[in-house]
Order: C-alpha cells, then structure tokens, then sequence
C-alpha cells in the first residue's frame, strides 16, 4: 500500500468520525427541543387529572374559568397561593378569590391538596401553554362540547337513589347527596344539596363535572371507580329535570314530626298485639 492510499484512507475514516460525531449531536438537540421539561409534563398530568373537568386552555369555559392566558394576568405568587390553599383565600377575604367566586356562580374551587412540587409543575405547565399562544385577538371562545349519549331522566333518578348499581362499584349519590324531587326522607347530607346543580353548574360544566369528579372527597372514592358515559348522561338528565322542580324538601320540623308519629303508631300497634300478654298471670293471681 503507497503512503498516498494510506493518508487517503486515514482522511476517509476522519471524515466518517466527524459525520458521525455531528449525526449524534444534531440527534440529542433535536430530541432535547421535541421533548417537553420534566416539570411540564408533570404539570400536564397533574391537570387533566385534577383540573381539566373544570377548566380549559383554550377550550372555554366550564364550571370555571377558561386558564388561557392566566399566567400572563396573575403572578406567580398568587397563582402559587391560590393553588396550594384556595378555600384559605377565599376565608381571608382575598378580593381577586371573592370576584371569581361572585363570576362563577359561587362555586368554590376545592382545595386540591397538592404539594409544593406539584403546584410548580402545574404552573410551568400553564406558562409552557401561554407562551405558546398566538398573539393575534382570538374570536369568542365556545364552551367545550362533552360528546355524550342521550340520557334517560328516570334511569339517572334509579342511578341517584341506589336502585341501580354503578357498573364499576361506586357507591350512590343519594349516600352523600340529596335532591328534593326523591321521594321519602331524602339523602345524605355528607355533600351539599344536588337539587338545582345543573342550574349552578351549566349544561357543559355538569356534563365536564359528573365526567371527572374533581372533588377531593370524591376523588378518593370514584378514582378508581369512574362513571361510565351512560351513566354521566343519565345522572345529566336527572339533574337537568330536578332543577326545574317547586317541590319542597322536607324540613327538619317534619322530620321531628315524623319521628312523633312514628313512635306513637309503634306504641299503639305494640299494645294491640300483645293485649292479652299478662292474662296468663293475672288471672291465677285474682283467682287465689
């Protein structure tokens, strides 16, 4: 082999080595670029599961606001605070927490429970979505559509009061809830009144609701047991119905009422069944 094919070959491997050395470079930048930073991704998580039954970016809005944009209007620090404890600002009297809670129908925002880390994910997250956002007016933003099938008012009433078991496990609503137009005694009273919800919350943001359960105490029990989408659309017809409704609930005087009644008919009934349980005794007792 002459010197000039060796130096020809040694420049051919120099020049492969440098090909791809570059290759693998451009490779971990491009995959560096596509991928969203580990916080982001938690933070997106984190919001479909906790935040995306009551809240868009960018979609409308539901039972709260649309967050589009919400890091460009609030800072962090109140972001990071309201996130951590909303129920604890509101109770203070923070005025930018008592004007949402006015907007929105008076719907608190429960307290979620999230740590420090997942609050700051969650913020990285929404900043990641803002500055990603066209500049330019957007038109009217249009509540999310919930594509459900039609629902059958009475198969949601059966649903609420336990008639019908949930298909995967959960208990019934009238366990913790209670609506006036359910006949007898009414429901629990762990949860508030569901009577006029779908008045309260707004066809989308009931539908978005009944779909995620985004409610701490609900979220421990129906986490693992969701409702399926016949049975949110039956539950949405219930409740939809219910609001219309004049019936009155029972006050806690009918129920003291009630309970009169009832004992006094259990003493009367207890007397005439066993009327002639001590004629046993007596007689022998007159007889000597």
């Amino acid at each position: 082999m002459t010197g000039t094919t060796v130096v020809s070959t040694l420049m051919v491997r120099k020049w492969i080595a440098v090909f791809c050395l570059t290759a693998i470079i451009l490779a971990v930048f491009v995959v560096g670029v596509g991928a969203a930073p580990p916080r982001q991704q938690g933070g997106e998580a984190i919001f479909q599961q906790k935040c995306a039954a009551c809240h868009t970016i960018g979609g409308g809005t539901l039972v709260g606001p649309d967050l589009s944009g919400v890091t460009n209007l609030r800072d962090v620090d109140w972001l990071t605070r309201w996130l951590s404890a909303p129920d604890k600002m509101l109770a203070d009297g923070d005025p930018i927490a008592i004007e949402l809670l006015k907007e929105f129908n008076n719907i608190p925002m429960p307290n979620l429970g999230l740590t420090d880390a997942e609050v700051a994910d969650l913020i990285a997250y929404m900043q990641a979505q803002d500055g990603g956002a066209v500049t330019v007016e957007p038109a009217a933003a249009q509540p999310e559509v919930i594509s459900q099938p039609p629902g059958d008012p009475d198969a949601g009433s059966q649903l609420f009061i336990g008639e019908r078991a949930l298909a995967n496990g959960g208990p019934a609503c009238i366990s913790c809830h209670s609506v006036d137009t359910v006949r007898g005694l009414g429901g629990g009273t762990l949860g508030p009144n569901l009577t006029h919800v779908y008045g309260r919350f707004g066809d989308a943001g009931l539908s978005a609701s009944l779909k995620g359960l985004p409610f701490p105490t609900m979220q421990g029990v129906f986490s693992k047991k969701p409702l399926t989408d016949d049975e949110v659309a039956d539950l949405h017809a219930f409740f939809s119905q219910a609001d219309r409704t004049t019936q009155k609930p029972i006050s806690s005087t009918g129920f003291f009422i009630l309970g009169i009644l009832g004992t006094l008919v259990f003493l009367g009934l207890s007397q005439l069944i066993w009327i002639k349980r001590l004629n046993g005794v007596r007689k022998p007792l007159v007889g000597r």
